[in-house]
């Protein structure tokens, strides 16, 4: 099977209820490391991406979904988050110029996704960031896809290693970003950023999976 602009714009939508439902709990864990505010600025930003999904009319590739949902996230999302996620899924697009999408095209969406947020914001695995989800994630999607997997089976491997990098994230120091003024007072908390990406990955699992259980 093979994911296709549908899929994306399903993922988009999916995100968008999954991150509003989360939304007090991201808030929460921004609260106690950071600004406070990283719940409700993505809320305000993929409410944004369904509006523009809603005028945007026919996409043909997978990439031209991602562009808007990558433009849109910058434009309305503040903080930090709108030009980490904006960059991620921008360079996703770029690695997705296709109208379907295999095993190997997803986990180089992922990677794609990966290199446009170390990027921009210049983290790396350890840092208590959105990187400590977002690297496991790429490494078990790609050990998924070389050992045979469907897309839904690399997508599913991302989500599963990014819950639980996401949960790990917990005992970390940070030391990037804003969180990274607390020093060890940020022990005990989870990254907000790592936990937003796990919602994001198991909403492309789960937006995947309607193709399965529609034998597509």
């Amino acid at each position: 099977m093979t994911l296709d602009v549908a899929w994306a714009d399903r993922w988009a939508r999916l995100s968008a209820e999954r991150i509003a439902g989360a939304k007090d709990e991201l808030t929460e864990l921004d609260r106690q490391i950071g600004d406070g505010d990283h719940g409700e600025n993505l809320d305000r930003g993929f409410r944004a991406v369904v509006a523009k999904l809603d005028d945007a009319g026919d996409l043909a590739q997978v990439g031209d979904l991602l562009k808007l949902v990558a433009t849109t996230l910058m434009s309305s999302v503040g903080g930090a988050s709108g030009p980490l996620y904006g960059t991620a899924y921008l360079r996703a697009a770029k690695v997705t110029g296709l109208e379907t999408l295999d095993a190997h095209a997803v986990v180089a969406l992922l990677e794609g996704a990966l290199e446009g947020i170390t990027a921009r914001g210049k983290a790396v695995v350890g840092e208590k960031t959105m990187v400590d989800a977002w690297q496991p994630a790429v490494d078990a999607a790609e050990a998924a896809a070389n050992d045979g997997g469907s897309p839904v089976d690399v997508l599913a491997a991302a989500a599963s290693a990014a819950d639980a990098a996401a949960r790990a994230t917990v005992p970390l120091v940070a030391t990037k970003g804003r969180a990274s003024y607390l020093g060890e007072r940020s022990v005990g908390h989870q990254d907000p950023g790592a936990t937003s990406t796990a919602i994001l990955l198991a909403a492309a699992r789960d937006a995947a999976a309607v193709d399965v259980g529609d034998g597509r």
